[in-house]
């Protein structure tokens, strides 16, 4: 089964959030930043990042929640990343179940897919917190009734790999998203997926994999 996360990850949505993170900052009192700032801040973890923005941890799920909402209203500026159509359609034809693990919210993401991709998905575990993604890749996991051994969780972004760790899930780091390339070397996923193609040659060979995608 694949589990994959969804902004960075299926949704070339970075644009999107850059518009709303300074907004927000002046809406809930953490830093600004710059475009450099930005940059420097893709090659640090999760939690590294929160400390640099000042952001109190007691605020975080009023931001993700607030975000939510702006993020809906930016639908229309959200695509997939080309490829993923094709891959997601070469997976489920290969066998491969799918489940979608994100803190976006399903109906974002399933507008996003569009009803024929979204079909394809079998299990939504969307309103991630943060560092909450291990807890719905469980909660996946059980529903779908696979174990962990032939789960893969596949995403953008540090915590996606330290969440596959924890329930001892394999993991794909995904390099076209938010987090830097070595980045993600220095947390060693199973695989390193450079290119959308490299998903589909990576898992539809092994029938009895699932491939978890987070955001």
């Amino acid at each position: 089964m694949a589990i994959f996360d969804f902004d960075g990850t299926l949704a070339d949505s970075g644009a999107v959030v850059l518009k709303l993170v300074n907004p927000m900052a002046r809406m809930y009192g953490f830093k600004s930043v710059t475009d450099e700032e930005v940059e420097m801040l893709r090659g640090r973890p999760n939690r590294e990042i929160i400390k640099y923005l000042g952001v109190s941890a007691w605020k975080i799920p009023i931001i993700a929640a607030h975000g939510k909402k702006l993020m809906a209203a930016e639908i229309g500026s959200i695509g997939l990343f080309p490829g993923v159509p094709d891959m997601l359609k070469a997976l489920s034809a290969g066998g491969v179940r799918l489940a979608v693990v994100s803190s976006n919210s399903e109906a974002t993401i399933r507008t996003v897919l569009g009803p024929d991709l979204a079909k394809l998905i079998d299990h939504y575990g969307c309103g991630a917190s943060l560092f909450g993604k291990a807890k719905k890749f469980t909660k996946v996991i059980k529903t779908a009734r696979v174990k962990p051994g032939r789960v893969i969780s596949i995403g953008d972004e540090t915590r996606d790999i330290d969440a596959a760790n924890a329930l001892g899930l394999a993991s794909g780091a995904v390099t076209w998203g938010y987090a830097t390339r070595q980045l993600l070397v220095d947390h060693a996923p199973t695989v390193l997926l450079d290119a959308v193609d490299d998903i589909v040659a990576s898992l539809a060979p092994q029938r009895a994999v699932a491939a978890v995608a987070t955001a």
